[in-house]
């Protein structure tokens, strides 16, 4: 970021910074006040850490999202518009009795969320979603276009 003498130039890098950032602060808080289980907050990963591979076929858009360790039941989708397809899960933890004996401990517990831009609009019907050994495989059937009859000039 270049350097700009005066006051005003400090709040417009400040406002330039801020919309680079805007749409992952967001979700960030978005996904911090969301309340999931039974009363509990849980960690949050950000979106990015969900890694998904979206292709268009002739009639289809498919999605693939790797969620290993997540069971089929705590994964919800949800078309939140005809161009934005949501995945949350949610990686639950079997209580230990004891936490003695661990040197480190990286492995995530908690719930991941992330909106996937779909490269065409879709619809809801027809829809369908597979999830086999940790993988998550949504098929979204494309809008058609509209074809209209050609009208002759005169």
């Amino acid at each position: 970021m270049a350097r700009r003498r005066g006051f005003y130039s400090f709040w417009r890098d400040f406002d330039e910074m801020m919309n680079e950032m805007r749409g992952d602060m967001e979700s960030r808080v978005q996904s911090l006040i969301t309340e999931t289980g039974a009363g509990k907050y849980l960690p949050v990963v950000r979106g990015e850490e969900l890694r998904v591979d979206v292709c268009a076929h002739e009639g289809e858009v498919m999605v693939v999202a790797d969620l290993p360790g997540v069971e089929k039941e705590n994964i919800s989708l949800r078309l939140i518009n005809p161009g934005l397809l949501e995945i949350s899960a949610i990686q639950t933890q079997e209580q230990e009795a004891e936490e003695a004996g661990y040197f480190m401990r990286e492995r995530y517990y908690g719930t991941v969320r992330r909106a996937v831009e779909l490269p065409v609009e879709v619809k809801e019907e027809d829809a369908s979603a597979t999830f086999k050994n940790g993988v998550l495989e949504v098929h979204l059937k494309k809008v058609e276009e509209e074809k209209g009859a050609a009208i002759p000039i005169e």
